[in-house]
């Protein structure tokens, strides 16, 4: 067996083992039934997918990059001073922030910050996400790399930066909601964001379709995103969004992913995210909504998050 062959094998005997433990973890009542006919039928869907290419040809690699970031702080004053522990509420559970790649050189900038969950009771949960961090953050850094060396391969040159991060949204006794962005420079700059919520008490990641009975909810928020959009421009002639079926929206939003950006806030408000140029101008930024627990109370399956 070639060495591809032997570590894609390995590869899928972790995923398997992930998805077997995950079928284990204790579910909170309120939503047993479906979160567990979720991870069911997440095995065959997307979602399922994605956990699998987080884990694919990928294991050595990170095992290898973790190793000697471990070595270089403890060798290394400079480095270690890149480290920073972030407060958090929760003692048990905190994140740790790794300046994974930097590189400067005349017009070509790129710092990009990994997060690293530590105190996760579920280890496989914990290494997972930290996998997931790491392997994105490094082939970001790759793809980066190959730009700027097609860049200096014309007379001209060009400009080219990134900046990626995180910032943690919540952090309290039951949910750890991290946001990590990636803001690309190339003359003018565009910003994509990606959240995980984590229930603490239970280790499982929450998922937005598990919060809900069924799937009204893409239909509900989208109205409410929809009308508080239109307040938002009554209010302020300034504000611009793009909105299906008014004049000058073309290709305006309509609704929301079955799967959208959001993370919960402290207060347990459910806030639905979009990136630049996703339903407005670039100059408009990032958008975020929070919506009114009132208008997705009956379809919510509980309150343990949305309160």
């Amino acid at each position: 067996m070639n060495k591809y062959k032997a570590d894609e094998t390995h590869n899928e005997q972790l995923t398997n083992q992930l998805l077997e433990h995950m079928n284990t973890i204790e579910i909170p009542k309120e939503l047993d039934s479906l979160v567990n006919a979720a991870i069911e039928k997440g095995k065959k869907t997307e979602r399922m997918i994605i956990m699998k290419k987080w884990i694919r040809n990928s294991a050595a690699t990170a095992a290898a990059i973790i190793v000697g970031f471990v070595g270089a702080a403890n060798l290394s004053p400079t480095f270690a001073k890149s480290l920073s522990d972030i407060p958090v509420l929760n003692t048990l559970v905190k994140v740790v922030s790794f300046r994974q790649f930097d590189y400067h050189e005349d017009t070509y900038e790129a710092t990009i910050n990994t997060p690293v969950l530590e105190g996760l009771t579920n280890e496989k949960l914990e290494a997972t996400l930290n996998q997931k961090y790491l392997e994105e953050n490094k082939k970001l850094y790759e793809q980066f790399e190959k730009d700027v060396a097609d860049m200096k391969s014309f007379e001209e040159g060009g400009h080219l930066g990134i900046d990626s991060g995180f910032e943690i949204k919540t952090n309290n006794d039951q949910i750890l909601s991290i946001a990590r962005y990636v803001v690309n420079t190339v003359g003018s700059s565009s910003t994509t964001m990606t959240y995980d919520t984590i229930d603490k008490q239970n280790e499982i990641i929450i998922t937005l379709p598990s919060l809900f009975k069924d799937d009204s909810y893409i239909e509900i928020i989208s109205e409410n995103i929809k009308e508080q959009m239109r307040t938002k421009k009554a209010a302020d002639s300034n504000l611009m969004y793009w909105i299906a079926g008014e004049p000058d929206a073309i290709d305006g939003f309509d609704r929301i992913l079955a799967d959208q950006p959001f993370y919960i806030t402290d207060q347990g408000k459910l806030v639905i995210s979009f990136d630049k140029y996703i339903v407005g101008p670039g100059s408009m930024g990032i958008q975020e909504f929070e919506i009114p627990t009132d208008t997705i109370q009956d379809i919510l399956v509980s309150n343990t998050y949305i309160k």
